[in-house]
């Protein structure tokens, strides 16, 4: 047999490779709560603001998660989570913008 299957210890919701990613982990938690925050605040035009600036964090937050992850489970809730910021980010730059009327 040219692989011998292991037998898994421990089912982590993250790491399927038996290792603590506590960088990726926290990369991945932030990257979704910037995604819901912007997802849901873009619906809603005076938040904007907040859709805008939240989404865009987000999308950053996700795209260095994305550089540095280590798991597919990782990548995984990662494009969930830029899926999310990029649309709150678009829907809050068609709303006002990044600053909406603080610059002009």
């Amino acid at each position: 047999m040219a692989q011998a299957m292991r037998p898994q210890s421990s089912i982590s919701l993250f790491a399927t490779d038996g290792k603590p990613h506590p960088l990726q982990d926290t990369l991945v938690a932030v990257t979704l709560v910037l995604g819901a925050v912007a997802f849901v605040t873009a619906f809603f035009h005076n938040l904007h603001l907040i859709s805008s600036w939240t989404g865009l964090i987000g999308i950053v937050t996700g795209l260095y998660g994305q550089f540095v992850s280590v798991t597919t489970r990782e990548r995984f809730a990662l494009i969930i989570g830029l899926g999310a910021s990029a649309i709150g980010f678009f829907l809050g730059m068609a709303h006002g913008g990044l600053f909406g009327g603080w610059l002009g």
